[in-house]
């Protein structure tokens, strides 16, 4: 059990009183947990309490995480694959459908879907005879699968469970064990809908390792189009595949995360999650 509903609730509680500074107790009551509990099951979620999480999520982190002089790809060689999120970064295969393949809304194809719970709460996965062509979380399991029959009007649709959902379900389970290096060494293959453009941003948002972040404007010199972040934020917002390919790790300059389509506090949580993992802080603070 994952415990993230109480988690988010945490989050959108600190954000919401984040100029008071709660304590702890504070915290856990209103996620109707003692104290004892809450930091529990935060710890047991986090990897590190919910006060050091706090400095993972924080503006003077993030900002010094963007102070570092490093192009996304210095950063990720610099980083190696240590930590199981950068190790899965290694191993997304992204390929891009041809016009033929999504024509007339999917008609030719086949996606097979199946609703997986992870560690940032319910994901629905669905996947071609090729690969994933779609992740969404999905706190509301009917409007996930009807958003997904909206892109595919003319697909044929079967709920199993397809070699490359099995994938993506193990490469969940081993990431949050911390066994992913030792598993997961098959490629994940995404098969997307995309234009060379999208494709390229979506490409350097998978170089972008765990525990990292990117702006918009750093992204869109990755790709040599220094003048196009503003574009850059938008194939970055229609990127169809949640957390494996990481537009979560893009924030604004200012350090502040910004925007996200499955809302900003499953963003601080991921943001924070994989920070606390793979990140030593940027800021110091007291040891508990």
């Amino acid at each position: 059990m994952h415990h993230y509903e109480k988690i988010a609730a945490a989050i959108a509680y600190i954000h919401a009183h984040h100029t008071e500074q709660p304590s702890l107790d504070e915290i856990a009551a209103a996620v109707h947990l003692s104290p004892y509990h809450f930091q529990r099951l935060f710890t047991e979620w986090a990897g590190v309490s919910p006060k050091k999480f706090l400095q993972y999520i924080s503006l003077q982190h993030a900002k010094g995480l963007l102070a570092k002089d490093h192009t996304v790809e210095q950063a990720t060689f610099e980083t190696g694959l240590s930590g199981t999120s950068r190790l899965h970064d290694m191993f997304v295969n992204l390929e891009a459908m041809t016009p033929g393949e999504y024509r007339n809304g999917g008609e030719a194809l086949t996606i097979r879907y199946h609703f997986m719970d992870t560690a940032f709460g319910p994901m629905l996965a669905a996947a071609t005879e090729k690969g994933i062509c779609s992740i969404a979380f999905a706190d509301d399991r009917t409007a996930a699968l009807e958003d997904l029959r909206r892109q595919w009007p003319q697909a044929k649709f079967l709920e199993e469970v397809s070699p490359f959902i099995s994938s993506v379900k193990a490469y969940f389970e081993e990431m949050e064990q911390d066994t992913a290096k030792a598993k997961n060494e098959k490629a994940i293959r995404l098969h997307v809908k995309a234009t060379p453009f999208q494709l390229k941003v979506w490409e350097a948002l998978l170089k972008v390792p765990a525990g990292q972040v990117a702006t918009y404007a750093r992204i869109a010199e990755q790709i040599s189009h220094p003048k196009a972040a503003r574009a850059v934020g938008t194939a970055v917002g229609d990127n169809p595949v949640a957390f494996l390919i990481p537009c979560h790790r893009v924030i604004k300059s200012t350090g502040i995360f910004g925007g996200y389509h499955w809302g900003p506090v499953r963003k601080t949580a991921i943001l924070g999650w994989e920070s606390a993992r793979n990140q030593p802080l940027v800021l110091t603070a007291a040891e508990e």
